[in-house]
């Protein structure tokens, strides 16, 4: 049985199912889980907005859901996807394209 955390979300490793790149690190509620598993297309829970969020649903670029892994402690899964287009809001394909300042977190 799943583990949502005390707001009801999971983190969610989005990854490239075919090259292994992570694009995104996300959350899901139950409800953005659900509708994931009944479209095949990544749903998430906006933790800024308070709202669920269809990736590409404005933009276009959709994550088609391959598989959803669960880790052992089954708080956490990694969602791997075929991304159709950039999957950072930014243009960039994936959210982590930016390496760490050498003098480290602020």
């Amino acid at each position: 049985m799943l583990r949502f955390d005390e707001n009801g979300l999971i983190p969610a490793v989005v990854q490239d199912a075919s090259s292994g790149e992570v694009l995104i690190l996300a959350y899901m509620n139950a409800e953005s889980l659900r509708r994931t598993l009944e479209s095949g297309q990544a749903w998430f829970w906006s933790r800024d907005r308070q709202e669920l969020w269809h990736k590409g649903a404005t933009s276009g670029n959709f994550l088609n859901v391959k598989a959803i892994l669960k880790d052992c402690d089954e708080d956490a899964l990694v969602v791997k996807v075929e991304p159709l287009g950039p999957a950072c809001h930014t243009g960039e394909r994936s959210c982590f394209y930016r390496e760490m300042e050498e003098e480290g977190p602020s």
